[in-house]
């Protein structure tokens, strides 16, 4: 889901239309709604042509927007969407839910799931 909303967004940000930016990337407007709409998933030829027409990474497409890096007992990074980080900062806002969180994650993910169908 995050693919479509992100080309949406910075084609809306640079006052493009669905036609206007297909003509930039030499794909139909049609290709640039199913993008959108996730109902099909750009080429990789077509996504630096996005990369290049939004001055962004191609890593933005797919969330890889900020690189955490953790030390415990190994070093190691993960890549984060900015959406995952607002998720995150709005949960630690309610202390009790977030603390069931951090105890349970699975459990807590499988409640929600069940609870949104």
């Amino acid at each position: 889901m995050l693919l479509g909303k992100r080309i949406k967004t910075l084609r809306k940000e640079k006052g493009l239309t669905q036609q206007e930016l297909g003509n930039l990337i030499n794909v139909t407007k049609v290709s640039i709604c199913c993008y959108e709409n996730e109902t099909r998933v750009p080429t990789l030829e077509t996504l630096v042509a996005l990369a290049k027409v939004f001055k962004v990474d191609i890593n933005y497409f797919v969330g890889n927007d900020y690189e955490i890096v953790a030390e415990d007992k190994e070093k190691y990074s993960v890549f984060v969407a900015k959406e995952e980080l607002e998720f995150i900062q709005e949960i630690r806002k309610y202390n009790s839910l977030y603390n069931k969180i951090i105890e349970n994650p699975k459990r807590c993910a499988e409640l929600i799931d069940l609870k949104m169908r």
